[in-house]
C-alpha cells in the first residue's frame, strides 16, 4: 500500500501493483483470459507474481509473430496490427471461447477478457511507440458485457521501461474495471496508479456497456485532458471520439480556434472564406483535408473550474454543423501546429480574427520561450502554413481593420511586414460587412437575458437547437420571464 503525503497530511492510499494483483486473484468470481502482442506478457506477468493466480487466469498467451496471429484472430485489410479493430478482434474472440468452453461449467463467474496490442520504440528509437489496450468484463454474470477501450503513446526512450510502464497500466486497468466502473473519472486517474504522467499518454478512451450507459465519452476525453493525461482530443461530427493520428495522417488541416459558445454567422463565414481559400491553394486536395474548430481549455472554464454542461451545449452545436471539434491545452499557436505536425507533413491552414493575429505578435506571448518569439515564430512558420485572416471594426470608429491595417507593436512591425510579404497572411476578402458586428459573448448575454433578438446571428438551425435543448440556460431564463408576465 502507498501513502501519498501532501506536506504532513495523508490524503489517499493508492494500492501497490501487487497488491492490485493480489487481490483480483484472490475474488474467486473474477476469471479470465489475457492477450497480449507487441511488448510480451507484461501485464499477466503481475498476476502470476502476486500469488493465487490459477483462480483467476483462464489463459494467458501472446501471439508475437503475424502469420500466426493472423491464423487466430485473422488478417486485417489494411495489413496493420496496431488498431482498435484489431483490438476489438483479440477481445471478442477470446472472449468467445470463455463462453463456449466455460459458461456451462462456471456459470457464476465474472468473465472477462484483457488484451493489448502494442509496438514500443524501435531499434533506431525516432519511433517511441503507442498501442491499444482493453478490457471486456462483466461485474454481474445475468449481464451484458461493459468494454473499456484505450489508445496510449509511449514517452520512455527505452524498450524494457515501456515494458514495464505497459504491464502496471493494464493491471490499473482491469482493477478499476472490477472496482472503480461505477466512477468513471476517478478510474482514469487512477490508471496512472505509480506511473509518472511524463511516461506514458493516454490520449483516447471509450467507455461501453450496461454499466456505462449514462458515461458520455466527449466527458470522458475532457477529463484526459484537465487531467494532463493528453494534450488534446477530437471527436467527429456525430459526437465520437476519434485518434488524431488516424483522422490527420498524411492530410491537409485547416484549423478554427475560438469560444463558440455559441457559434454565429461570423464564426461560419469565417470557416467557409477560408477553407475555399485554402482549398484554391497548391498541393491542397478536398478529399484529404481535415477542418478542426479548436476550443482550447481555458475557453471551457467558468469561474475557475471547467463547466462540462457549457463545453457538451458547443460541442453539440458544432457537430450539428458537421464539424470535428478538438479540445485542447494549447495556449499558443504554434503548439497547435507542432500537434498536427506530429500527424501530417502536408499544407496546414489557421483561420483567424484580427485580435488573435495582434496576439501572436505580442512579444510577453512567448515569454516562457528561450528564444522568445522568434522561436516561436520559427516553429510556427517554417511549416507550410497559411493564416487566413477575417477583418475586423472598430467598435469606436467603424474602420475595418484587414492585414494592411492593423497595428502590432513597433518592434513586432517588420517582423509582421516579412511574413506578410511572404504571403504567410492573407485576407479574407469575401465576408459579410453585418457578420463584424456579430459577437459571440454579446449573444449568450441575449441568451441568458431571455430576449428574442438573437436568433438571426446564429447559423440555421442553431437557434432552434438552443431552444429545444435548453441549451447556455436559455430555458431557465425564458420560464422565469414567462412566470413574470
Amino acid at each position: 500500500m502507498a501513502i501519498i503525503l501532501k506536506g504532513d497530511k495523508e490524503i489517499e492510499n493508492i494500492p501497490s501493483i501487487k497488491a492490485k494483483s493480489l487481490r483480483i486473484n484472490l475474488n474467486k468470481d473474477i476469471y479470465g483470459t489475457f492477450a497480449e502482442i507487441g511488448a510480451g506478457q507484461e501485464t499477466v506477468r503481475n498476476f502470476f507474481r502476486a500469488g493465487g493466480a490459477s483462480g483467476t487466469i483462464a489463459k494467458a498467451m501472446s501471439a508475437y509473430d503475424k502469420d500466426f496471429s493472423d491464423a487466430i484472430y485473422g488478417a486485417e485489410n489494411d495489413g496493420r496490427y496496431v488498431t482498435e479493430p484489431r483490438l476489438k478482434k483479440m477481445l471478442s474472440h477470446e472472449m468467445r471461447l470463455m463462453e463456449e468452453r466455460l459458461r456451462g461449467k462456471y456459470p457464476e463467474k465474472l468473465f472477462f477478457s484483457y488484451a493489448n496490442t502494442v509496438t514500443t520504440i524501435d531499434f533506431a528509437k525516432k519511433y517511441k511507440g503507442h498501442g491499444w489496450v482493453g478490457i471486456r468484463f462483466q461485474v454481474d454474470p445475468s449481464e451484458d458485457y461493459n468494454e473499456i477501450i484505450l489508445h496510449i503513446r509511449f514517452h520512455q526512450t527505452e524498450a524494457r521501461l515501456q515494458q514495464e510502464t505497459l504491464g502496471k497500466l493494464g493491471v490499473n486497468l482491469i482493477y478499476g474495471a472490477f472496482y472503480k466502473h461505477n466512477k468513471p473519472k476517478k478510474l482514469l486517474k487512477y490508471l496512472y496508479d505509480h506511473l509518472e504522467r511524463d511516461t506514458i499518454e493516454i490520449d483516447t478512451i471509450n467507455f461501453s456497456g450496461p454499466r456505462f450507459k449514462d458515461v458520455d465519452n466527449r466527458l470522458m476525453s475532457l477529463q484526459l485532458v484537465k487531467n494532463g493525461m493528453t494534450e488534446a482530443v477530437m471527436f467527429d461530427k456525430n459526437g465520437n471520439n476519434v485518434l488524431a493520428a488516424a483522422l490527420l495522417y498524411k492530410k491537409n488541416v485547416l484549423a478554427l480556434r475560438g469560444s463558440f459558445r455559441p457559434v454565429t454567422k461570423v464564426n461560419m463565414s469565417m470557416y467557409k472564406e477560408s477553407y475555399e481559400m485554402f482549398l484554391s491553394e497548391n498541393k491542397v486536395d478536398r478529399d484529404k483535408t481535415e477542418v478542426i474548430f479548436e476550443i482550447t481549455l481555458s475557453n471551457l472554464k467558468s469561474l475557475g473550474e471547467i463547466d462540462e454542461v457549457d463545453f457538451i451545449d458547443r460541442a453539440d452545436l458544432l457537430c450539428s454543423l458537421g464539424q470535428t471539434v478538438m479540445i485542447s491545452n494549447f495556449k499558443e499557436y504554434y503548439r497547435v501546429v507542432e500537434y498536427f505536425s506530429n500527424y501530417t507533413k502536408a499544407r496546414m491552414g489557421l483561420a483567424m480574427g484580427v485580435n488573435n493575429l495582434v496576439e501572436i505578435f505580442d512579444e510577453n506571448y512567448y515569454r516562457h520561450l528561450s528564444g522568445g518569439i522568434l522561436e516561436a515564430f520559427g516553429k510556427l512558420f517554417y511549416r507550410d502554413l497559411k493564416v487566413y485572416l477575417h477583418p475586423m471594426k472598430d467598435p469606436h470608429t467603424g474602420q475595418i481593420i484587414d492585414s494592411d491595417s492593423l497595428k502590432v507593436h513597433p518592434r513586432m512591425k517588420e517582423l509582421y511586414k516579412f511574413f506578410k510579404f511572404n504571403g504567410k497572411v492573407v485576407d479574407i476578402t469575401n465576408y459579410d460587412l453585418k457578420g463584424l458586428d456579430i459577437f459571440s459573448r454579446s449573444v449568450l448575454s441575449k441568451i441568458e437575458e431571455g430576449t428574442n433578438d438573437w436568433q438571426d446571428m446564429l447559423p440555421e438551425g442553431i437557434a432552434d437547437l438552443i431552444m429545444e435543448k435548453g441549451l447556455f440556460g436559455w430555458s431557465s431564463k425564458k420560464n422565469k420571464t414567462e412566470q413574470t408576465l
